[in-house]
């Protein structure tokens, strides 16, 4: 499967019509399957497609880590793919106990779930992590572009990456969906037994709240992206003990949550702040 395409086109600019092929993404459907039974279609990018189907199952509490499916089959279809799993009985069990049959459109971050209570869903409580300084900050960011091979191709895409202070970018995955996206990292992660909890996400794209999600069922401590956070984004990270930051740029980036682990931001931040940060606050308080 081709995780992208020429396609002809014609190119108005400067008061002038030329034509020419480009390069543009896939988009294919993508049905993720578990003990026979669909659970979800989603519209992703042909690629890395084991890593999605586990990140998606981890991230969507159906698994525990990736030894809980005992077998993974990626099955081409006339109109798709489907990811075919087989559980472990306790998640086969704990997932038929589960009422939902999902079809989102691209990347639909919270597709499927039934109530407002569940979308809000407290997060995991991140550790205190380790510190990093602003220029490990944007050293990492400045190593994404030349990483994102399917974006240069065709400047369509999402990008989330895995930086640790020990090996740079450890790992990086790519999607017309920025919760695909992410999917693939976290299963990417997991399948190599990568521990999350001293290391940094990357994002190319807005940080929402299902992306902090994620990231805190990934365990990571500290989530660094391009775009601007939502505010409720800001709050889940706010709960969940992570530290977000936003807005990098060339010049530097913006702090919205839990600045004690950015070494000159410490000195700014009080005790009080950094010790509830190590400690986390109930969600409800922060909601």
């Amino acid at each position: 499967m081709e995780s992208a395409r020429i396609v002809a086109r014609r190119i108005w600019r400067e008061g002038s019509l030329t034509v020419g092929g480009r390069s543009i993404p896939e988009e294919t459907a993508v049905a993720l399957t578990f003990n026979g039974g669909t659970y979800a279609v989603m519209m992703t990018t042909p690629q890395d497609l084991e890593d999605f189907a586990v990140g998606f199952s981890l991230n969507e509490g159906i698994i525990s880590a990736a030894s809980d499916i005992n077998s993974l089959d990626i099955m081409p279809l006339d109109d798709g793919v489907e990811l075919r799993m087989w559980l472990t009985k306790t998640k086969a069990d704990g997932l038929q106990r589960r009422r939902r049959h999902i079809a989102g459109p691209t990347g639909c971050g919270l597709c499927g779930i039934e109530s407002i209570a569940e979308a809000l869903r407290p997060t995991a409580v991140i550790g205190c992590g380790r510190q990093f300084s602003p220029e490990q900050i944007m050293m990492a960011m400045q190593g994404l572009s030349s990483r994102q091979k399917l974006n240069i191709e065709t400047r369509a895409v999402h990008a989330a990456a895995f930086w640790s202070a020990t090996s740079g970018i450890v790992a990086l995955r790519e999607d017309v969906g920025r919760h695909n996206a992410l999917d693939k990292l976290s299963g990417a992660l997991a399948r190599a037994s990568i521990v999350a909890d001293e290391g940094i996400i990357l994002l190319t794209s807005r940080v929402s709240v299902e992306m902090v999600q994620k990231s805190a069922s990934i365990g990571a401590p500290v989530i660094v992206s391009v775009s601007a956070p939502t505010a409720l984004a800001v709050r889940m990270a706010d709960a969940a003990g992570i530290t977000l930051a936003a807005i990098a740029r060339a010049d530097g980036f913006e702090v919205f949550t839990h600045p004690h682990r950015i070494s000159n931001a410490v000195a700014a931040a009080s005790d009080t702040i950094v010790a509830s940060a190590c400690l986390g606050r109930a969600f409800s308080d922060a909601i």
